[in-house]
C-alpha cells in the first residue's frame, strides 16, 4: 500500500498525471457538468438527481460485510449512523471491491487515531470537479492556472534553513512551497520568488495564509495574486480582509474531508453552500445553545462505489437558528440557501523556537501501523512529547516510522521523545485533543 500511494502522489505532481489520475475524462467532465447544472437548478430537480444516485450507492453499500450486517435496504432512513471508530477498527469491512482496484489514503483527521481509505477512481477524478467547479465559477479555468501552494508538503528538513524552500511541479506551472520554513527570517525569499513566479492562485492553509500575509505587511511588502484558494482548516474572520490588503486577491475556501462525504463552498465572508451532487448530505442535532442550534453534518458519498460510507458522522458541526424549519434545512442540505461557517476546524500547529508555525502536524500518525491514538503536546519551545497508545504488535520500527515523519515536519532544533501511554492527556473539558501547546 505504501508503494502504490507513493506511486499516486508521484504521478499526480506531473501534467499528464494530472490529467490521468484527477481529471480522467471519463468521469471527470460529466461531474463537472452535473456540479454545474445542479447549481443552477431547482430544488426539486437536485433532489431528484441526489436520490437516484443515492439509491445506486445504497445497492452497492449493501454488498459490503458492513452493509449485510446492519441489514441495509435501499432507504437510507434505515441505515444506522455510522461512527468513524467503526471504519476505523475495520476498513475492509466497508469495501466492496478488492483493495487492488482502490487508491488508498490515510488521515489520521484532528484526533490522531489514524483511519485508513479507499477510493475509487471515478471518485478522485469527481472530487477534482468539485474543487475546479469553484475556480469555473469565479470565471477561471484551473487547466490554465500558474499555481503556488503554501501547505503541507514536505519540501527539505524542517532544520535546513537555507533557501530554496519550495520545488517546482507540472512542469513549471506550480511553484509548492514549505509553509515549515516560513518565519521573518526567510520571508524575503518567499516575496521574491513569488513577485518572479506571478502566480494566477494561491492555494493555502488559512493559518499559513495568514502568517505569509502578516510577515510581508511587517515587512512593508503587497503581492498581486488575483485569487487566493483556501481548505483543510477554519477560515477567521480577518482572513479574508487581510488576503484581499495584503495580496489584492478574491478568496474562496471549501470545506472536505478525507472520508469525502460532504463539501462545502464560499465565496463571501459568513456564506457558505453545500455542493450539490457531492454527496447526500443530513444535519442532525447534537446540541442546543442559547443562540441557536448546533447540527452535526453527517454524509453520505455519492461517487466512491468502491468504499461507500453510509451516514458517516464527519464530526463537524454547523450552528443554524433554534426556529429553522424542516424545508429551511433541506434548502440547506441541497445547497440553496447558505449557512454562516463550519464550527472547530481550526489548524493544530506547533511553534519552533524560532517563531515559525510547524503545520501538517497531523500528519505524523499516517502509514504507521499498530497504534490506536497519538497525541503531540510542546512543553517548551525546544521540546515535544508524542504519546502514543500502541496496539498489539506495535514494535521499534514502528516507533521510528514514528520519529521519521515527525522529522518531515519538526526541526532539529526541537527535541522529539516518543512514550508509550495506557490513556492520553484530557482538558479540563476531558477532551484529547491531538495537538497541546503548553506555550503561547
Amino acid at each position: 500500500m505504501h508503494t502504490l500511494k507513493h506511486w499516486a502522489a508521484t504521478v499526480k505532481r506531473t501534467v499528464i498525471g494530472d490529467n490521468l489520475v484527477r481529471r480522467m475524462p471519463l468521469w471527470y467532465k460529466p461531474a463537472l457538468q452535473l456540479f454545474e447544472r445542479l447549481t443552477h437548478a431547482s430544488l426539486e430537480e437536485r433532489k431528484a438527481w441526489s436520490l437516484r444516485r443515492l439509491e445506486r450507492v445504497l445497492q452497492a453499500a449493501r454488498q459490503t460485510e458492513y452493509g449485510r450486517q446492519v441489514g441495509g435496504t435501499l432507504q437510507i432512513t434505515d441505515w444506522p449512523l455510522l461512527e468513524k471508530d467503526m471504519v476505523r477498527e475495520a476498513p475492509r469491512r466497508f469495501l466492496r471491491v478488492p483493495p487492488w482496484c482502490t487508491v488508498p489514503a490515510s488521515t489520521s483527521g484532528t484526533t490522531g487515531l489514524p483511519l485508513k481509505l479507499f477510493r475509487s477512481y471515478a471518485s478522485i477524478s469527481a472530487e477534482q470537479a468539485a474543487i475546479d467547479w469553484l475556480y469555473f465559477a469565479r470565471g477561471y479555468d484551473p487547466r490554465r492556472l500558474r499555481f503556488a501552494v503554501l501547505r503541507g508538503e514536505n519540501i527539505k528538513a524542517p532544520s535546513d534553513r537555507t533557501p530554496p524552500f519550495w520545488r517546482w511541479d507540472a512542469s513549471g506551472k506550480r511553484l509548492v512551497l514549505s509553509s515549515n520554513h516560513l518565519s521573518a527570517d526567510t520571508i524575503e525569499h518567499y516575496y521574491q520568488i513569488l513577485a518572479e513566479f506571478a502566480p494566477d492562485c494561491l492555494f493555502a492553509y488559512p493559518s499559513v495564509l495568514e502568517s505569509l500575509c502578516q510577515l510581508l505587511l511587517r515587512h512593508e511588502k503587497c503581492l498581486r495574486i488575483p485569487l487566493v484558494v483556501c481548505s483543510s482548516e477554519m477560515l477567521t474572520d480577518s482572513t479574508r480582509p487581510l488576503a484581499q490588503q495584503v495580496l489584492h486577491a478574491e478568496l474562496s475556501d471549501y470545506y472536505g474531508q478525507a472520508e469525502r462525504v460532504a463539501f462545502a463552498y464560499s465565496f463571501e465572508q459568513g456564506a457558505y453552500y453545500f455542493l450539490p451532487g457531492y454527496a447526500w448530505t443530513e444535519l442532525v442535532p447534537v446540541q442546543q445553545e442559547p443562540d441557536g442550534v448546533v447540527y452535526e453534518i453527517v454524509g453520505t458519498s455519492l461517487w466512491n462505489l468502491a468504499m461507500p460510507l453510509v451516514r458517516y458522522r464527519t464530526g463537524d458541526c454547523i450552528k443554524l437558528p433554534a426556529s429553522i424549519g424542516e424545508s429551511a434545512l433541506e434548502a440547506i442540505c441541497f445547497g440553496l440557501t447558505p449557512f454562516e461557517k463550519i464550527l472547530g476546524r481550526s489548524g493544530d500547529v506547533l511553534i519552533a523556537p524560532d517563531g515559525t508555525v510547524l503545520t501538517g502536524i497531523d500528519h505524523i500518525p499516517r502509514d504507521v501501523d499498530h497504534v490506536v491514538r497519538m497525541q503531540v503536546i510542546q512543553e517548551q519551545p525546544d521540546y515535544v512529547r508524542i504519546l502514543v497508545i500502541p496496539d498489539e504488535g506495535f514494535t521499534e520500527s514502528d516507533r521510528q516510522q514514528i520519529l521519521a515523519n515527525a522529522r518531515l515536519k519538526i526541526p532539529e532544533s526541537i527535541e522529539i521523545s516518543v512514550e508509550l501511554v495506557e490513556s492520553l492527556e484530557r482538558t479540563a473539558q476531558a477532551k484529547t485533543p491531538f495537538v497541546i501547546r503548553r506555550i503561547g
